[in-house]
């Protein structure tokens, strides 16, 4: 009996699921898939490669911005009104009719008093219903809460 049942299942299965329409679909199906795959792992693959090229050529820009800074900064370094103000600076050279006006360092007291200090603004304990509502109706909350 058990035979019997195992063998109309069979029969049942290989009739109506093994047809030849059904297997050409699911060889269709199994290729479209693996084309499906394959291509999606071709464009990661492009789409890496093109994040490595985009970040080459920004470090290569930015290469090129660093050597055309320095090339300015060699050029300015070369100009005579540079060595002028490196002279000028360094050892206090000054043209004629200038005068150089040399200070003493700052004293404790002096440095104490440049110091800014701060007033911090003492801090109003509203709650958030009155902050809405000052905001919304232009500072009217005390009269609201006051009711």
């Amino acid at each position: 009996m058990r035979n019997i049942n195992i063998q109309k299942i069979i029969y049942h299965i290989r009739h109506r699921y093994l047809t030849l329409n059904n297997v050409v679909i699911l060889a269709a199906f199994l290729i479209a898939a693996g084309w499906v795959w394959g291509s999606l792992g071709v464009m990661q693959r492009n789409y890496n490669l093109q994040k490595d090229i985009d970040y080459k050529k920004r470090q290569l820009q930015l290469t090129q911005l660093q050597r055309d800074n320095l090339s300015l900064q060699k050029n300015f370094y070369q100009t005579r009104e540079y060595q002028e103000l490196a002279v000028r600076e360094s050892l206090g050279l000054v043209f004629p009719g200038e005068k150089a006006l040399v200070l003493p360092p700052n004293s404790d007291a002096a440095k104490k008093a440049d110091t800014v200090k701060t007033a911090t603004a003492p801090q109003a304990t509203t709650s958030n219903l009155e902050q809405w509502v000052n905001f919304l109706f232009g500072g009217y909350s005390k009269s609201i809460s006051d009711r």
